[in-house]
């Protein structure tokens, strides 16, 4: 009977604690946050000052978890089947859901498998070479290329990624013969290009600021329309391709990716409403905007509504350059 009693109590004891968990509503507990790639790339340097805005608002931690590979589709993959508790969350980068559908088939709707909470930055990816090589502009990567079809290679963080798209839509419209060398996250891949083991990279801004300013590599151009404000002295490539008729082939070339935080589908509404209004609240901290524009990509919290729009946006566009341009995964 004493033994009955015990059991009673602790039935008792757990349904009052889960009822305290539910009464404290959510988030009552940590979230963890995935990143798509290896520490020490672009992904990291936006998500922490965003994790770190977003505790004090939310009440929890959120802890990092690295999932890397296929330029983030391995943790795209992993979120279409994660719990719809609100627990686990993504902070993406656009590829997976705007290009690497195009490339190859995925296991996830880019809409109908995840909630998308909003879009919080974007950039444009920066061309960079190792000081040994004679590289000072790119038409003397387009015009090397060409004397020695397939001698020279560019690295990216990965296969269908933003930086991917970059660097083959380049190839495309110049005739640049270049191999392209796929890293499994933007920190590897800026490792090897410092260590002269790859000479070039489309890269995301942030992590080759320090070293473009100590040498360690050199800045040829950025990919956007405009030039970015942590590399204000370094042109566009559609500047380029209109001061320089050796490459006036890149006039108009536009190629920018964006980062943004998503659930899986079906997140509960008290889940959403948390998550968005702290997503909006840390947006408006300008002490958080400045950080996040020092990694090199810049500010824009978006709505959900808005968020999906521009994933629908940028999805039709890259499915035309893709096509267009005859990219194809490796």
């Amino acid at each position: 009977m004493y033994r009955a009693f015990r059991v009673a109590c602790v039935v008792a004891l757990c349904m009052a604690a889960a009822s305290a968990a539910l009464a404290q509503g959510y988030p009552n507990k940590p979230i963890r946050l995935l990143i798509g790639y290896s520490p020490g790339g672009s992904a990291e340097a936006g998500a922490r000052p965003l994790a770190r805005a977003l505790e004090p608002l939310l009440g929890q931690p959120l802890v990092f978890e690295y999932r890397p590979g296929n330029a983030g589709g391995v943790a795209m993959e992993f979120m279409a089947r994660a719990p719809n508790d609100g627990y686990t969350l993504y902070y993406f980068d656009s590829g997976p859901l705007t290009v690497a559908p195009h490339l190859s088939k995925v296991g996830y709707n880019n809409l109908a498998s995840f909630t998308h909470l909003g879009h919080v930055c974007g950039s444009g990816s920066l061309l960079v070479v190792h000081p040994s090589t004679p590289f000072k502009t790119p038409a003397d990567v387009i015009e090397a290329s060409k004397r020695e079809p397939n001698k020279w290679s560019y690295g990216t963080s990965g296969v269908g990624g933003p930086h991917h798209l970059s660097g083959e839509y380049f190839k495309s419209v110049t005739g640049a013969q270049l191999l392209h060398v796929p890293y499994k996250g933007g920190g590897p891949a800026m490792t090897d290009l410092m260590g002269g083991q790859v000479p070039m990279l489309f890269s995301s801004l942030g992590p080759a600021v320090g070293a473009v300013k100590s040498g360690k590599i050199r800045a040829l151009a950025v990919t956007s329309l405009t030039r970015s404000a942590a590399f204000p002295d370094v042109p566009t490539m559609d500047e380029l391709g209109r001061s320089d008729d050796r490459t006036s082939a890149l006039r108009g070339f536009d190629s920018t990716a964006w980062y943004g935080l998503l659930g899986p589908a079906g997140l509960p509404r008290e889940a959403v409403e948390r998550l968005t209004g702290a997503l909006a609240k840390a947006g408006a901290d300008k002490d958080l905007v400045a950080r996040i524009n020092a990694t090199g990509c810049d500010t824009e919290i978006l709505s959900p509504a808005q968020t999906v729009e521009k994933i629908k946006t940028d999805y039709a566009k890259w499915g035309r350059v893709v096509k267009e341009a005859n990219i194809k995964a490796e």
